[in-house]
């Protein structure tokens, strides 16, 4: 920006600056800029300051370039900070086009709306602050309805074992129940014709005795069956930190898996990671329905400024050619849909994926997440 602001004057041919001065307010606009990065508002005044500096060095301005400088300034000051406070950084920018321009040219009009250009740029910067923050919310939205799916399907489970156990204990046990007195009442009338025949009696002894080890044992597990359904806790929310389960029940299922995790684990945001979580569960899925006979291997990155997960097979499997690195559906695996949820499951992050089919044999899935100072 300092480069063009000399670049800038020199090509004017109304004035000949003094290069020392020239300098100076070529250095000042830049300066600003840097200052803006970590104190967004007075970044901002400081880079407007660059007109009045040019005005006492005899330097004729604003010029083209200081104006985009402090348009920009403005525009990130209402993009960094909330509408109140970059408002600080934007009416002094104003005041100080207006007052300068006055005291150049003296009173005018112009003077005093000129400068409202600024209000369109610090508009565009708070208008894209809001959006982001509307993204981030309807991010963190889509992680706690994931979460509530997880805990009104649990509520189902214990309600369905709830319910068969009480359908066990009605209806079950109590026919077995009825049953086994029922054997008892005949034994105890028929007691005379059973004394002589001891194989008969040993019969319904047997029976008798079986039918209240039943009933005891149905009353056992109606009683599991109720407190676990009573007191089993929450199934905990979809994580990273939960990978090792999730390859011990996808080990279970047949499918080998080879688990490498590379790098200091950090702790994400809770959007950030049920993502992430549902993008390894949904490629393991794949390699479970369309790789047979395969193996899997699971790695996972983390790097200070991101987490990596990828997820290749050997599996044999009818892959179409070329890699799915954006919207387009590749997927003879799974018509489509599930490489694409992965891929807008990345995106809400500002995250990659990429899958397709290796270079020998199988398939890789790549979904890479940035781990930005705004999901913390």
């Amino acid at each position: 920006m300092g480069a063009l602001a000399v670049a800038e004057a020199l090509s004017d041919t109304g004035f000949d600056p003094s290069p020392p001065h020239l300098a100076v307010v070529a250095a000042w606009i830049p300066a600003g800029l840097i200052l803006a990065r970590w104190w967004p508002v007075i970044g901002t005044v400081a880079v407007a300051g660059f007109y009045p500096a040019g005005i006492l060095l005899d330097i004729p301005g604003p010029g083209g370039t200081g104006l985009i400088a402090t348009l920009l300034a403005v525009a990130w000051a209402g993009f960094a900070e909330p509408a109140r406070r970059s408002l600080w950084g934007l009416v002094p920018a104003m005041a100080i086009f207006a007052v300068c321009d006055t005291v150049r040219d003296g009173f005018s009009p112009v003077n005093v709306f000129f400068p409202l250009i600024f209000v369109a740029g610090w508009w565009g910067g708070a208008l894209v602050r809001r959006e982001r923050r509307r993204g981030r919310e309807l991010v963190e939205l889509a992680a706690a309805l994931d979460a509530q799916r997880e805990t009104v399907a649990q509520a189902a489970v214990i309600e369905e074992r709830t319910r068969i156990a009480r359908e066990i204990h009605d209806a079950v046990a109590h026919s077995v129940s009825v049953m086994t007195l029922q054997i008892g009442g005949l034994r105890r009338q028929l007691n005379d014709v059973l004394e002589s025949r001891p194989a008969e009696l040993e019969v319904m002894l047997g029976l008798e005795r079986l039918g209240r080890q039943s009933v005891e044992e149905l009353r056992s597990l109606v009683g599991i069956m109720r407190e676990s359904g009573l007191e089993a806790p929450a199934a905990p929310a979809p994580s990273l930190a939960r990978v090792e389960q999730l390859i011990a029940d996808v080990r279970a299922g047949g499918l080998p898996v080879d688990l490498s995790v590379q790098g200091e684990p950090v702790d994400l945001h809770r959007a950030l990671d049920v993502s992430a979580y549902r993008v390894l569960q949904e490629a393991l899925t794949n390699v479970l329905r369309h790789a047979p006979g395969g193996r899997a291997e699971v790695t996972i990155r983390y790097a200070p400024d991101g987490v990596t997960i990828e997820v290749t097979d050997d599996g044999p499997g009818a892959i179409p050619a070329g890699p799915l690195d954006g919207a387009e559906p590749l997927d003879g695996r799974d018509g489509g849909h599930g490489l694409i949820g992965m891929r807008e499951r990345a995106a809400m992050f500002g995250g990659t994926l990429r899958a397709g089919p290796r270079d020998e044999r199988g398939f890789a899935v790549t979904a890479r997440f940035p781990i930005r100072r705004r999901w913390q």
